[in-house]
């Protein structure tokens, strides 16, 4: 039988998780690219985000510091896919079969683009343009500075203006980022 504390702290984390589970839902699937694993990544969150409730009920912004967990936990994910390609790929370059690489659409997706990004140039794009958060909460989400926001947001779309190769592009990512905001809503 639980105590009134524990049932309080359940009612409070059941009311976070109703109010902030989409949210970081879709933060996950624009960081991974994954719709499917989106909701299994948030998931993953919100019980780390149970057995630390006590700090994340404490922390200034609880918020913040679930979308930090999520943008981690993401990061995990996407270093353990790249660690498993390279040993696919080292294990069929042994065998002698190999290819000159895929075919370049003429039109690449801007989830694609994003895809290409190094992880925190990505994370800053997705959270400037996608959850419109501001340059300083996206800092404590990721937990960097607010200068490195900057610089790295405008890296990150000099560099998606490469990929995409279109003059408009800082117009055509933050129309195509936001409408991740509608898309991937459960």
């Amino acid at each position: 039988m639980g105590t009134a504390v524990d049932d309080a702290d359940a009612a409070e984390f059941h009311a976070f998780f109703e109010a902030h589970y989409a949210e970081l839902a879709r933060l996950a699937h624009m960081l991974t690219g994954e719709a499917d694993a989106a909701d299994d990544l948030a998931a993953d969150a919100f019980l780390a985000l149970w057995h630390r409730w006590d700090r994340v009920r404490a922390a200034e912004h609880p918020l913040a510091y679930a979308r930090g967990v999520v943008t981690n936990m993401a990061r995990t994910r996407i270093r353990s896919a790249v660690r498993e390609r390279r040993r696919i790929t080292l294990f069929w370059s042994h065998r002698g079969e190999r290819t000159d690489g895929p075919d370049i659409p003429a039109v690449v997706d801007v989830q694609g683009a994003l895809r290409q990004l190094p992880f925190r140039k990505r994370a800053c794009v997705v959270l400037r343009h996608s959850f419109d958060l501001s340059e300083r909460d996206t800092a404590q989400a990721l937990g960097i500075s607010v200068g490195t926001v900057k610089s790295q947001t405008s890296k990150a779309m000099a560099e998606l203006g490469r990929i995409l190769g279109t003059e408009e592009t800082p117009v055509r990512i933050r129309a195509a980022v936001a409408t991740g905001r509608t898309g991937g809503r459960n």
